[in-house]
């Protein structure tokens, strides 16, 4: 495994998990995106995963935002910009991994911590966890995509206010509007994120990126044009060995065994 300073990994089963640890809150500096970028990179392609999983190793914080000591530091306006291009170039790999990315969210995940957990694909939230998008309090907007992606989310109206306001809301109401899948005990969070991880690594590789394609292609396309995207994907599965196995099996009514091939 690669070195980090603020990261650690750690793969079993299929699945990689993704642990920020930059104490005191996880703020998002560059060398720390820069890192998730590289690790982003290296899960995508190692055969060995199948679903990366992003926690964070500090008590009561999930990422508390950018560093803004770092970008208070910046000197001009192309540096800021910068910043911000690197920002949403990370978390766009995130959003557009072919390999599910759950977050597994406790504490305080607010500005772009939050931002994060919108570039996964799936969230789960601790009881504990508390979400905000308070950049308007601070005379800036959100930089890493929350102005895009939260509206896709939750909805125009509802992100307009929680962007517009900066309201902190629970976990329930994050679950109300959709921003979460699922809320659970503070210390049921990481078993329940692995269970679900595990789950979706039971299945074959190939059928899960195909997947995966077919619902980022489709999400900015009519139902006609997905109908094609989703026609192009199943394509690509029909000669794998997977596919023979699992309708194998079925038939056989046993569990099938997939070689991801």
């Amino acid at each position: 495994m690669a070195d980090y300073e603020f990261l650690s990994v750690s793969t079993e089963e299929g699945v990689s998990f993704l642990s920020i640890n930059r104490p005191p809150v996880n703020a998002l500096g560059v060398k720390l995106l820069d890192e998730i970028g590289a690790a982003m990179d290296k899960f995508g392609v190692d055969p060995k995963t199948k679903v990366i999983v992003i926690v964070s190793a500090i008590p009561n914080v999930f990422i508390a935002g950018v560093d803004l000591k770092e970008m208070a530091a910046l000197s001009n306006e192309d540096e800021i910009v910068n910043v911000i291009r690197k920002g949403q170039a990370v978390f766009s790999k995130i959003e557009n991994s072919q390999k599910p990315v759950i977050a597994a969210i406790h504490g305080a995940c607010v500005g772009g911590g939050q931002e994060l957990v919108l570039a996964c694909h799936m969230r789960i939230a601790s009881d504990r966890t508390r979400f905000a998008q308070p950049e308007i309090t601070l005379g800036i907007i959100p930089g890493f995509g929350g102005s895009q992606r939260l509206p896709k989310i939750v909805g125009a109206s509802r992100a307009a206010e929680l962007i517009l306001t900066g309201d902190i809301i629970t976990p329930q109401e994050a679950y109300r509007i959709g921003l979460v899948n699922k809320v659970v005990s503070d210390g049921s969070l990481i078993k329940t994120a692995r269970e679900m991880a595990k789950k979706i690594a039971r299945h074959g590789l190939p059928a899960i990126q195909a997947a995966m394609r077919a619902m980022r292609q489709g999400l900015d396309k009519t139902i006609a044009e997905g109908m094609l995207v989703e026609e192009k994907e199943f394509r690509t599965i029909t000669s794998t060995k997977d596919m023979r196995e699992g309708i194998r099996a079925f038939v056989e009514k046993r569990q099938p065994k997939f070689t991801d091939s």
